[in-house]
């Protein structure tokens, strides 16, 4: 039985009001410090705009409503609290692909309500319906390649094919001769499948291409494709709430976009297409190779090292995702923690593409109770590598290659990096000396100040960690 609509007055005012919430905490995740309140501000408002829309509708079933409430919140809060940190990335590339697929369900529904109607639905109403299918599939399949890939369920690496361009462009012919038959009122139902059955393939088509390592450039760009599909599912359905928070998601992922590409130094337009970390890609190690061909690394062992750290003063920590597949970050700050009981002043040099993610490593080590105080960014901390005893690297790998200042045939050639060459003493805990995504040598490992500390980062640090406590 359903309950008593709400006045319109209400719903517009509740409306701004978890417009406002979602605004205010998007503000507040910009700092890992805010980062939690700011979750639960936006969850808030989205709490105030789920009842106040049940409010609003023609409900049939309150029950059937409440169970799925109930159990996709339970599914969600295991999920939360089951995901490691390192999995961060494929959660979020599912959270957008549910996003997207919802969003197009949505179109579709609403598509079938109307098209009972009239054959040939409203104009303004069948734009918002189509474009929100149409971004909504593609986000949905996309996601789900996005989420394969970082995954490790299929190839990681760029797949391409001859004539890969000629089909894409064919399909998205189909689709636009789709989207008009469906508008006239001339294709029907069957039209309408057969258009969402081939954006949700171009939504494959157009990720499977993109390397492992770009996959969180991709998310950012599909996260923005799932607000802008709520968007368009707002106005067709003709919900401000839903139109508000689309365009913020989709401003906000665009944004993201922007910035990890900027991190890169590589335009949107190479991710998308330029089939980075393809054998091809991952062959081309930059016109110093030869130059690093004869030389060899320094190893160091774990007593050295420890002694190294302990008697330095000033100590900079250059986290990777090394550090986060070996889940490292509760025994880098145990060691850190020594060192400055030793009165060594630490700092961790974050970098914005260190992670799977924007942010991954912040979040990654606030996890271990890190200060905020001792997490800077690239701009904040690179002018301090000169003053610094040691920079210990973790696990990173492009993100401190100098060839991307000096080797203009690299292919990060121009990428910002942390100046982790320009401290007096450079450790480098690393597996082996298998290159990054780039695929390409790193010439840090063989600068002369450089020494390389083999083995897995956590055992390493454990390790260190036990030498710096027998001193």
């Amino acid at each position: 039985m359903g309950l008593p609509a709400l006045h319109p007055t209400v719903i517009r005012a509740a409306y701004l009001v978890a417009s406002i919430l979602f605004i205010l905490g998007i503000r507040q995740l910009s700092s890992p410090r805010s980062a939690r309140r700011g979750n639960l501000t936006a969850g808030a408002g989205m709490l105030l705009a789920l009842i106040v829309t049940l409010l609003d509708r023609q409900i049939l079933s309150y029950e059937l409503i409440f169970a799925a409430v109930v159990l996709g919140s339970a599914v969600g809060a295991i999920s939360a609290r089951r995901v490691a940190m390192t999995d961060m990335p494929q959660m979020v590339a599912l959270f957008n692909g549910s996003g997207g697929g919802a969003a197009a369900l949505v179109s579709t529904l609403e598509f079938v309500h109307l098209s009972r109607v009239s054959p040939a639905v409203p104009l303004d109403s069948g734009i918002s319906i189509l474009l929100g299918a149409l971004i909504g599939a593609i986000s949905f399949t996309g996601s789900i390649i996005a989420w394969g890939k970082l995954q490790g369920v299929m190839f990681e690496g760029a797949v391409t094919y001859p004539g890969q361009k000629v089909v894409n462009s064919l399909l998205l012919l189909a689709i636009i001769a789709l989207f008009v038959l469906v508008l006239t009122g001339t294709g029907g139902m069957p039209a309408f499948v057969a258009f969402l059955g081939c954006c949700a393939l171009l939504g494959v088509l157009a990720v499977v291409p993109i390397g492992g390592g770009d996959m969180p450039v991709v998310i950012s760009l599909l996260n923005s494709f799932t607000g802008l599909a709520t968007a368009a599912t707002g106005f067709a359905l003709h919900n401000t709430v839903l139109i508000i928070s689309g365009t913020l998601v989709g401003a906000s992922g665009t944004l993201l976009t922007i910035l990890m590409c900027k991190a890169m130094n590589r335009p949107i337009t190479n991710v998308l297409f330029g089939a980075f970390g393809s054998g091809a890609a991952a062959g081309a190690a930059g016109g110093r190779a030869a130059d690093l061909a004869g030389k060899s690394v320094r190893e160091v062992s774990v007593e050295d090292t420890a002694t190294l750290l302990a008697y330095a003063e000033n100590v900079i920590v250059v986290p990777g995702y090394g550090l986060a597949v070996a889940q490292a970050q509760h025994t880098v700050r145990e060691l850190a923690d020594l060192l400055k009981a030793r009165h060594v002043s630490v700092k961790y040099a974050i970098h914005p593409v260190a992670g799977r993610m924007p942010g991954h490593m912040n979040v990654l080590l606030a996890e271990a109770n890190v200060p905020y105080e001792e997490l800077f960014d690239l701009d904040q901390i690179n002018s301090e590598f000169e003053r610094a005893d040691v920079a210990l690297v973790v696990g990173a790998n492009d993100v401190v290659n100098p060839a991307a200042r000096t080797d203009t045939s690299s292919p990060i050639y121009g990428m910002p990096i942390l100046d982790a060459d320009k401290a007096k003493h450079i450790v480098i805990l690393k597996r082996s000396m298998k290159p990054g995504f780039a695929g390409i040598e790193n010439e840090l490992f063989y600068d002369d100040k450089a020494m390389m500390l083999f083995g897995d980062a956590k055992d390493s640090l454990a390790k260190l960690v036990s030498a710096v406590k027998s001193m």
